[in-house]
């Protein structure tokens, strides 16, 4: 089993302040050269010791249009909870492409991610980002790992997403095996949605994930899926964009993402008040759950 003690924060983080976002593309091509046989080393025991920043990240108003139009989201002057996710979104990847990351990218399940919106976030904000990786520990199919990115107006907190990795490895121990038959009813179905292949293209153009996994057969195949899935950060927003009008200035949305998306597929939402917010589901046309949340 992996050893707890040895998967410890560092002491301090040095803080790496940088121009402008990075480009997306060449730090993609750099995960997948390092996955080439024999070229990716040892993988680090810890997080890396540092912070990354970048400032005065403007919105751009299309890219915004374009997003909400994907995702389900009105069109306005209000950013939805996601969206500084995506702004934020590549420095956050040049993190997860250091060689200090404890995970490389393209063995990276994203298991779960929690935002929490302290105020609205609008078209003419300029954002502040920083991002480090935390708690480091291990898990049963192998180590996870945090990803905090937080966006700043003049000093002040204004979001954080909080987005869990999981780096799958063989471990000593199997973890237990759930019996479907104990998987609980899913809730009543307040919509159903049509999944298009097109989701996978369209959300990589708006948010700049463009991991083959999301876009491409053989690139799905190559990382064990038949056909390409759903980005679960589409799937979030989706959920987010059905409870629009019922969402208050500030609060936490928190999900665990289970079964992928496949693309193209029929998904069923739930929805059920619980005061003071919301339980939601999306799941497949058996009940199996593809993404359960709350928003507190």
């Amino acid at each position: 089993m992996l050893n707890a003690a040895r998967l410890q924060e560092p002491a301090e983080r040095a803080r790496v302040e940088l121009p402008r976002l990075p480009a997306a593309g060449p730090l993609y091509r750099r995960a997948l050269l390092n996955a080439l046989p024999g070229v990716r080393g040892r993988r680090a025991v810890g997080v890396p010791a540092v912070e990354l920043a970048v400032g005065a990240v403007a919105v751009d108003p299309e890219r915004l249009a374009d997003y909400d139009r994907v995702c389900g989201f009105r069109l306005a002057d209000r950013l939805p909870a996601t969206f500084p996710h995506v702004m934020g979104f590549p420095l956050a990847l040049r993190l997860i492409t250091m060689p200090e990351f404890p995970i490389p990218l393209t063995g990276v399940v994203h298991v779960g991610n929690r935002i929490t919106v302290r105020r609205p976030v609008t078209v003419t904000d300029r954002l502040d980002f920083t991002t480090w990786a935390e708690n480091l520990r291990p898990h049963d199919r192998g180590r996870q790992v945090d990803v905090v990115l937080v966006g700043s107006i003049d000093g002040e907190e204004v979001w954080r997403g909080v987005s869990t990795y999981l780096g799958r490895e063989r471990t000593s121990g199997g973890g237990e095996r759930r019996d479907p038959a104990d998987r609980p009813a899913p809730p009543a179905v307040t919509a159903r949605w049509q999944v298009t292949p097109r989701v996978g293209t369209d959300y990589a153009r708006v948010s700049g994930d463009h991991n083959p996994i999301h876009t491409s057969r053989l690139g799905a195949r190559l990382l064990g899926f038949p056909r390409p899935i759903a980005h679960g950060m589409w799937s979030k927003a989706r959920c987010l964009a059905a409870l629009e009008s019922r969402l208050p200035d500030s609060y936490t949305v928190d999900v665990a993402f289970k079964l992928p998306v496949p693309l193209p597929s029929t998904v069923a939402f739930s929805a059920t008040a619980a005061p003071p917010g919301w339980d939601f589901h999306l799941h497949d046309r058996r009940g199996r759950p593809h993404l359960v949340g709350t928003i507190r």
